[in-house]
């Protein structure tokens, strides 16, 4: 027996969904903040799914001292595909809101988790690799970090925040989108 159809309720979740990914490509994903007396107004990495932005060359500069790698795009390839993996994304959940078939969502469902918790990895591993990989010859010797994903951290006489961006708050609206209609038509 065919499975009935999702209702147009449910496609146009879906289709809410897809554009607000789409719209998360053009908006910051992650950020973090670094406060210190000497900078009180603070300095500041914005991590968008294609570039980085902020005063990098200060913080380099002084990460230069606790012997940590440069910020830079370079160090960072995922920027280079990110936004068509993002985009890929979205065409499949446009693509669910075509076929409108409970299968199908939960395959949607399902890669979003798999890709959300891809990039929370590879967020803590590249934290990682720039805060325990410290040059031994710095001026200033450091025990090993990792900075959080989310939250803050002291690093000598500097406060940082790490705070998710605009963008990851509407990826994370279109997955709520996304189990709405499982919800809505559970009994289906």
């Amino acid at each position: 027996m065919k499975g009935k159809k999702l209702s147009a309720f449910s496609s146009i979740m879906l289709v809410t969904a897809a554009l607000l990914i789409v719209v998360s490509i053009f908006f910051p994903w992650w950020r973090m903040e670094f406060f210190a007396p000497q900078y009180p107004e603070g300095l500041n990495i914005i991590v968008y799914p294609d570039r980085l932005e902020g005063q990098l060359d200060n913080i380099n500069a002084l990460n230069h001292y606790i012997g940590m790698a440069e910020f830079g795009e370079e160090n960072f390839p995922e920027l280079q595909y990110l936004p068509y993996l993002i985009g890929g994304l979205a065409l499949l959940v446009l693509i669910g809101a075509i076929i409108r078939k409970k299968g199908y969502l939960y395959f949607l469902i399902g890669l979003c988790i798999v890709g959300g918790s891809a990039g929370v990895w590879d967020l803590h591993h590249a934290l990682k690799q720039f805060g325990t990989n410290l040059d031994p010859t710095a001026p200033i010797e450091m025990d090993p970090f990792v900075p959080p994903i989310i939250g803050e951290n002291i690093i000598a006489n500097f406060t940082t925040h790490s705070i998710l961006g605009i963008g990851t708050y509407f990826v994370i609206a279109a997955f709520i989108l996304l189990l709405i209609p499982l919800w809505k038509e559970r009994k289906q």
